[in-house]
């Protein structure tokens, strides 16, 4: 009988858990946490993306850094081609960044991958949101999560911080629904539709502090691969980021964009190699663009797609 009682208190205490890990992974990756607003927006991308037929696109790939910075809608104006804008998060990691957007290429089609140091730095190519945002999109251990951080993440998503909650209730009373960082709708192209600005605070110039990593090549170099198996072709770009010209960053910059032309075309500027010091042009983040930016940077692109005679007209 008392075993039958420690059962039965136990199936309770389970059930309590279950429920409670429940109702935090609806907040964290259905809707109200910062992880349900980039999911939602990678599933309108891959909407927008799905409905647009055309015998050859322009995909731009990346982190914020591209989801920020590239105005879809510009190019498309500008080369006569239809443009779509499927760059996400950073922090997703080269791993789960690659194969969440395979299935949307088409034959034709030119992907211009355009990753942020920090996802080129990165050693493994995994990053803080790789497994949660994996299983939030409902591919679980996309791009080789390991076991055991795919677990640490699965757990994690049914557990809200506390400064999230806090931050929901506020806004939930305040304005009456959630926001987040990705909340902001998008373009018919997958372009942002607002702007980040940057809070009053200290402005540095961002120092690049080694070349791109040995496994981020690899990565690139197999994406290579499952793109132009696709009948697509891959271009490969460098972020415009407001940094420091020191020598080493510079020389870190120059062996990066070396290392990547061996794998496909790159687009930067030679002479400047994508380094703006001018923070006017920036947004919230040494990366993202304010909407001047934006359309500067985009034609800047626009020229540089043309002298590789790609596009079809």
């Amino acid at each position: 009988m008392a075993a039958m009682k420690k059962f039965l208190q136990l199936n309770s205490w389970l059930a309590i858990a279950a429920l409670a890990w429940g109702v935090g992974y609806l907040y964290n990756a259905r809707y109200g946490g910062e992880l349900s607003w980039l999911r939602i927006m990678y599933e309108q991308k891959k909407a927008i993306a799905s409905e647009v037929k055309a015998p050859q696109r322009i995909l731009i790939v990346g982190g914020s850094g591209a989801h920020y910075t590239v105005d879809a809608g510009l190019m498309q104006q500008q080369l006569g081609i239809p443009t779509l804008n499927m760059a996400t998060d950073g922090p997703v990691g080269l791993n789960v960044i690659l194969p969440s957007v395979t299935d949307s290429i088409k034959k034709g089609d030119i992907v211009v991958l355009i990753p942020e140091y920090l996802i080129l730095n990165d050693k493994d190519g995994f990053g803080d949101r790789s497994g949660q945002f994996s299983v939030a999109i409902g591919k679980p251990g996309l791009g080789g999560v390991p076991a055991k951080q795919l677990a640490q993440d699965i757990m994690l998503l049914g557990v809200p911080t506390l400064r999230a909650v806090t931050k929901s209730s506020v806004e939930l009373v305040e304005k009456g629904r959630f926001t987040g960082y990705y909340s902001d709708p998008i373009t018919a192209n997958g372009d942002p539709t607002v702007m980040k600005q940057r809070l009053k605070s200290a402005w540095w110039q961002l120092k690049i502090q080694e070349p791109v990593s040995p496994h981020a090549l690899r990565r690139i170099r197999q994406f290579k691969k499952e793109v132009e198996a696709k009948g697509a072709t891959l271009v490969l770009g460098l972020s415009w980021i407001y940094a420091s010209t020191d020598t080493k960053t510079l020389s870190n910059i120059s062996k990066t964009a070396d290392k990547l032309s061996e794998i496909a075309p790159v687009l930067y500027d030679k002479q400047t190699l994508n380094v703006k010091t001018d923070s006017s042009l920036f947004a919230d983040t040494h990366y993202h663009l304010n909407p001047p930016g934006r359309r500067t940077r985009t034609t800047e692109l626009v020229e540089q797609l043309k002298t590789l005679n790609i596009i079809r007209n």
